[in-house]
C-alpha cells in the first residue's frame, strides 16, 4: 500500500435500513457518497435520496450526492452505443467525471468515503467497473464492502471482472456497461400511424 486512504463502495441492494446502517458502521463509514443517476429505488424506497437525507445524518453519516458526476447513466449521446450501453472509455475522460474524481479524492483525504449505488455485486456495477477502476490506476486503494460485511479489494473483484469480459464481450471497446440502460419498453414515436 501506497498510505494512501481508502475508498470504500457498497450497494444497497435490498438490505433494510438497519443492516445498510451496520455495513456502514462495522468499516467505520462517515460519508457517504450516492452514485447512482437517479437516487431512487422503487423496490426499496428507504433508499431514496429524501430518505437517505434523513437515516444517515440520524445515524452520523454524512450524505452527499454525486451521481450528476459520477453516474452510470450520463448525458449525452456521445457517451452511448448504439445499443445503448455506456461507453466508460469515454465517460472516464469527461470533465464532469473528471471533477467528481477530484472531489472524491478531497473527501478520502480527510473522511472514510463509501461510494454508493444500488447493486450488491461490484462486479456488475459501474461504481466497480467506471469509478473504482479509474481511482484505482490513479493509485487509490478500493475496498469493496459485501452485504455480508466482507470488504473485497479491487484486486481480488478484478480477475473475476477480466474473466467476464474474455467471455462476454470480445470487443476493443469492451469497456463499457455489462447491459443496456436504455428504457425496456421505448416509448412509441408519434410520428408512426
Amino acid at each position: 500500500m501506497n498510505g494512501q486512504p481508502s475508498l470504500f463502495t457498497v450497494g444497497h441492494s435490498n438490505h433494510t435500513e438497519e443492516h445498510f446502517i451496520e455495513l456502514l458502521r462495522m468499516h467505520a463509514i462517515e460519508v457517504l457518497a450516492d452514485v447512482r443517476t437517479q437516487p431512487f429505488s422503487r423496490y426499496t424506497p428507504h433508499f431514496n435520496h429524501e430518505s437517505l437525507r434523513d437515516l444517515l445524518p440520524r445515524n452520523g453519516i454524512r450524505y452527499v450526492f454525486m451521481g450528476d458526476a459520477l453516474g452510470g447513466r450520463p448525458n449525452g449521446d456521445r457517451f452511448y452505443d448504439a445499443a445503448g450501453h455506456v461507453l466508460y472509455y469515454e465517460v472516464a475522460e469527461a470533465d464532469f467525471f473528471l471533477q467528481g474524481l477530484e472531489r472524491l479524492e478531497k473527501g478520502i483525504s480527510s473522511y472514510r468515503v463509501a461510494i454508493m449505488c444500488s447493486e450488491e455485486d461490484p462486479l456488475v456495477c459501474h461504481r466497480h467497473r467506471l469509478v473504482a477502476r479509474v481511482l484505482h490506476d490513479r493509485g487509490v486503494p478500493i475496498e469493496h464492502i459485501r452485504g455480508d460485511g466482507r470488504i473485497e479489494t479491487y484486486r481480488q473483484v478484478e480477475p473475476e471482472a477480466q474473466q467476464q469480459l474474455l467471455f462476454d464481450e470480445l470487443k476493443v471497446d469492451s469497456w463499457k456497461s455489462l447491459q443496456s440502460v436504455l428504457p425496456k419498453h421505448p416509448r412509441e414515436s408519434s410520428l408512426e400511424n
